[in-house]
This record gives C-alpha cells, sequence and structure tokens, in this order.
C-alpha cells in the first residue's frame, strides 16, 4: 500500500502536526510504502520571503528526522524538487470545475481569518491533487478538515480517468479519529494560522508559557473539575495512556487542584515524552549537509516513482508528439 503526506514549511513544528500526520507516517513506515515531502509550494501561498522559506523548509527537514522519519524506509523529500508535479497541476487545471473549487471549505476559511484570497490559494486543492496523483498513492492520512481536499482530487481523478482511461489511482483518506483534529491553546483546531500552537522543539521555559496561556473555566480550588472538557487535560492525554491516563482524570475528580496545577504536569509531561527527539534534533542540526544529502536522495527516489505515471499522462493528453 503506497501512503502519501505532505506538510507546508510554514513555521515551528507544534504538536497538532506530530499526533495528527507525523507520527502516524512515522509508524506507518514500518508496515506501507510511504512518501513524504516537504510542501514549499504550498507554504508559499502564506510565507513571501524566499530567505524565510529556504530557511523553513531545512528546519521542517530537520525537525521530520528527528521525530522519525527514517529515509531508509520512506522517500522524502522536498516538494519542488521534482518538477512534474507542477506540470501536473497544469494538466488536472483543465479538469478541475471552477464550482469545485468554489465550494473549498478551506479557501474560505483562509480567507476569513484574513489570509489574501489570490489564485495559489484558490488553486491549492489542484496542486494538492497533483502531489497525490503524481506518484499513484492509495491512501493519504489526514485531519478532517483535509477530508474535503482528498475527496477533490479523487472527483479530478476520475474525471480525467473518464476522458483517457484508469491512468489515475482514486486515492482514500484516512483519519485518526482520536486524533483528527488537535486543539490549541483556545480550544480551536490548532494551526499556525490562528496562533494556537504548542510548538515542539521550543525551550523548556517557552514551553511552560505557552501551555500556561491554555484556556480554561474559572472553578474554585477546591471543587472537582470536568475533565472531558477541559483544554488542559485534552492535550495532556495525547502523552498519557492506561494508569497515568486514569491517575490524571482522579485529580480532576476529586479537586483541590487548579487548572495551573495541570498545566505545569502537562508541561512536564510533554518535555519528558519529546527528550529524545531533541536530541536527534540537536545532531541533524549540527550536521545540515547530511539532511541536504537526504533530500537530494529522496527527491531521486520521488522523481524515479513519479516517471511511470507522468509518461502515461504526457502520451494520453498529448504533450508528448
Amino acid at each position: 500500500m503506497r501512503v502519501l503526506t505532505g506538510i507546508q514549511p510554514s513555521g515551528d513544528l507544534h504538536i497538532g502536526n506530530y499526533f495528527g500526520s507525523i507520527k502516524h507516517m512515522v509508524e506507518a513506515q514500518e508496515k506501507s510504502e510511504t512518501f513524504m515531502f516537504i510542501a514549499n509550494y504550498h507554504a508559499m501561498t502564506t510565507v513571501n520571503e524566499g530567505e524565510r522559506l529556504s530557511k523553513l523548509t531545512m528546519q521542517c527537514a530537520t525537525d521530520f528526522l528527528a521525530l522519525g522519519i527514517d529515509p531508509q524506509k520512506s522517500t522524502f523529500w522536498v516538494q519542488s524538487d521534482v518538477k512534474e508535479v507542477l506540470e501536473l497541476y497544469w494538466i488536472l487545471s483543465s479538469f478541475t470545475p471552477m464550482g469545485l473549487l468554489e465550494r473549498a471549505h478551506g479557501y474560505k476559511d483562509k480567507v476569513a481569518k484574513g489570509i489574501a484570497a489570490n489564485h495559489s490559494l484558490f488553486s491549492y486543492p489542484v496542486l494538492m491533487a497533483a502531489d497525490i496523483l503524481l506518484f499513484g498513492s492509495e491512501v493519504v492520512p489526514v485531519g478532517k478538515d483535509q477530508i474535503q481536499h482528498v475527496e477533490i482530487a479523487r472527483d479530478i481523478a476520475i474525471k480525467f480517468n473518464n476522458q483517457y482511461g484508469d491512468i489515475l489511482t482514486i486515492p482514500e483518506f484516512r483519519v485518526q479519529e482520536e486524533v483528527a483534529t488537535v486543539l490549541g491553546i483556545d480550544g480551536q483546531k490548532m494551526s499556525k494560522s490562528y496562533k494556537n500552537v504548542v510548538n515542539i522543539f521550543a525551550d523548556e521555559k517557552s514551553q511552560l508559557k505557552t501551555i500556561k496561556k491554555i484556556v480554561t473555566e474559572n472553578a474554585p480550588l477546591e471543587e472537582p473539575k470536568e475533565h472531558e472538557t477541559c483544554n488542559v487535560y485534552n492535550m495532556a492525554k495525547l502523552f498519557l495512556e492506561g494508569n497515568n491516563l486514569k491517575a490524571l482524570q482522579d485529580r480532576y475528580k476529586r479537586g483541590g487542584e487548579g487548572h495551573g496545577h495541570f498545566k505545569i504536569y502537562l508541561a512536564e509531561v510533554m518535555w519528558e515524552y519529546f527528550r529524545e527527539y531533541r536530541e536527534k534534533r540537536e545532531y541533524f542540526e549540527a550536521h545540515q549537509d547530511e539532511v541536504r544529502e537526504i533530500l537530494n536522495i529522496g527527491a531521486a527516489k520521488a522523481k524515479k516513482a513519479a516517471m511511470p505515471s507522468i509518461e502515461k499522462i504526457r502520451e494520453a493528453t498529448g504533450i508528448r508528439y
């Protein structure tokens, strides 16, 4: 089974990125053919400075490797290093009805949040479809907010196949229901766009400062507290299981502690959880030439994997003559 996912290098990685996508891709490496790319073309919808995008791309690669992406088990590359994705993006545009894009929730949500409305933001789902379809991806792990984009890719692929035959693989989305949407410090979906994230590799002091900003209800210290609706608990349960999770639930039920105590506990649990990953990141940060070489090898593997599909597409559409 071929599994594909991508992530934008638009800022520091946060725990929503990790639990919503990266953790599952690390696990998938053991049982699937995994393709994972840094979506720097997509990032251009929000990152306009060239030097910053370049820096963020290397930062993202360093972080991914630290968090367990294994270039021996996965194909790991930077989106812009395989130019065929732009060729397919243009071809697929001819099979994309305007109404399909006008109904895209992601575009509407981002514009509503103040992101400039432009063609790249509007046609984002077509480029995402090219990312998916170029490599014959069978499964695309996504959060709930990205399901529609995979459905758009399916619609475009079906229209293309109706015209030229069964050339494109029709992908399926996969959502991990328990962590499909990781909530941020304000209770909304965790997103860099909403400025409500907890960064994985922030220093300990900064991380605690962010966690202390988690929105909670006002309740007297001595009273029991509802854990299921608490933003602190819902973040902490990502890191806990079994007896440790039950112990936290019991602390909420007993009372005698405020949300500030739970925030400090969350910070301690999170810091320990990512300790090994911080150490790996320090290594890759000090060996950036090694990171670049890994990306170059990954791009060559991705290009090789893309060629059978793009050659069939060129022949079918008449691009090759």
